[in-house]
């Protein structure tokens, strides 16, 4: 008599989970830069003056040199802080769709 087979596991289907790390990975540092970069951010919109028409060119670069200076220095900490939730995350199988049954 013939020994019995074990039973066939299925096929393992394609699981992106290293595009969906490098999503989450995305999405907590912008999160995380603007985070950072937003109080300096509401400053300078507070610093330009009010009212429904357009900004001249004068407050447009000043608009966009307020915005520079905000995110300087802050968007190495916004990675660092971004790997290191995204790959605490990941570790401890907290984010959607990549989690493995153990």
């Amino acid at each position: 008599m013939a020994a019995p087979r074990a039973p066939r596991r299925r096929p393992v289907g394609f699981q992106p989970r290293f595009t969906l790390m490098l999503v989450y990975f995305a999405v907590v540092f912008v999160g995380l830069a603007l985070l950072m970069a937003l109080p300096d951010l509401i400053a300078g919109a507070r610093a330009l003056p009010p009212g429904p028409e357009e900004l001249s060119e004068a407050e447009l670069a000043r608009a966009k040199e307020i915005a520079r200076a905000a995110v300087r220095g802050k968007l190495l900490w916004a990675f660092l802080l971004a790997v290191a939730t995204t790959g605490v995350l990941g570790w401890y199988r907290r984010l959607p769709g990549l989690r493995e049954p153990r």
